[in-house]
């Protein structure tokens, strides 16, 4: 008996040990997004996850709720006032829903580039960061999505061709209600989680995505045509609530907040890249790539876009806020013009 006992005692005082050097979690930020499981999104957030873990000693981790398990975004935003959930990743519907003024990231035909994007990241992104968090919300980091595509299972070219389609809309997205406007559009919402299966029964024929996504949600399965003509770059960004925040320890904020930066800056890198490559994929696979619009098609989208960006004026930000943004543009542009004279 007496040497049952200490051997039971050194069993417990060896597990003591290997719980004090590894660390036990304290904190636990339930996190929910839309992306699949084996995306490229959700390889970086095990990645940060991890980094996140072996910085804070096993104080702090993630449990990720993928695929839209937890719904769709609104639903996230429901679960995350609810105390259900603490975090999630988000595309520009469910950041808009929190601080409307960043939807000029998701504004149609504002960008031609990436390097136009980054410039308004930069110049503005300490004010979204500012409304995020007067809404109740910390930016951990930004986690681009990439520029979006029209996938359809008939040719679109021109503005006129999409009156002609069963078009999807992200259901309660007013940038993209704002844009089918302009475009003279009666497309059908629904959320995204019914997309796949809107497609299969045909109730919807064309939607629009980044190819990435299109890949890693398999619409591209279900369509036949991708007009090579970006409509928009589709803003993404990992939230989590201030009231969760706020709990945190001080050296956990700092882990957080660094771990996020430099994970999602990894994310916006692979995104990009992966999303050119991903046009090839689904060229392979059989959905014809339509060439490009000549120019004077392209004015006239970009006339269309601006139409839809001051339709948004009071509902998502102000014309000042609008015009300072397309000024940042149009001056780099003019630069970029003159370098290249």
């Amino acid at each position: 008996m007496k040497r049952f006992i200490i051997i039971a005692a050194v069993i417990l005082f060896v597990s003591m040990i290997g719980v004090d050097s590894a660390g036990a979690q304290e904190y636990e930020i339930k996190f929910a997004t839309v992306a699949p499981e084996g995306s490229t999104w959700m390889e970086v957030m095990r990645e940060f996850d991890k980094a996140v873990r072996e910085e804070s000693n096993g104080r702090l981790g993630f449990r990720i709720y993928p695929g839209g398990s937890q719904g769709d975004e609104p639903d996230v935003l429901r679960r995350i006032r609810t105390g259900q959930l603490n975090g999630g990743g988000f595309t520009g519907v469910g950041m808009g829903a929190i601080a409307p003024k960043v939807r000029i990231l998701d504004s149609p035909f504002l960008f031609r580039n990436y390097d136009e994007v980054d410039l308004i990241y930069e110049k503005f992104g300490d004010r979204f960061r500012d409304e995020f968090y007067d809404n109740g919300y910390v930016l951990l980091g930004w986690a681009e999505v990439g520029f979006v595509y029209v996938f359809s299972n008939v040719p679109v070219r021109r503005p006129e061709d999409m009156r002609g389609v069963k078009m999807w809309m992200w259901e309660g997205d007013p940038v993209a209600e704002a844009t089918f406007k302009a475009l003279n559009v009666n497309p059908i919402p629904l959320s995204v989680t019914e997309v796949m299966t809107s497609l299969q029964t045909r109730m919807i024929d064309a939607v629009y995505t980044p190819p990435m996504a299109a890949l890693a949600l398999q619409w591209f399965t279900r369509v036949r045509y991708m007009l090579d003509l970006p409509i928009a770059d589709s803003a993404g960004a990992v939230l989590v609530s201030r009231r969760f925040f706020d709990r945190l320890p001080e050296d956990l904020q700092e882990i957080l907040l660094r771990t996020g930066e430099k994970f999602m800056s990894r994310l916006t890198e692979k995104s990009r890249e992966e999303n050119r490559q991903s046009i090839d994929i689904i060229d392979e696979a059989g959905v014809q790539i339509l060439d490009r619009p000549p120019q004077e098609e392209i004015a006239r989208y970009e006339e269309m876009g601006k139409q839809a960006r001051r339709e948004l004026v009071g509902k998502l930000y102000s014309r000042e806020f609008l015009e300072s943004v397309e000024s940042a543009i149009e001056e780099y542009r003019s630069q970029k013009a003159a370098q290249s004279e």
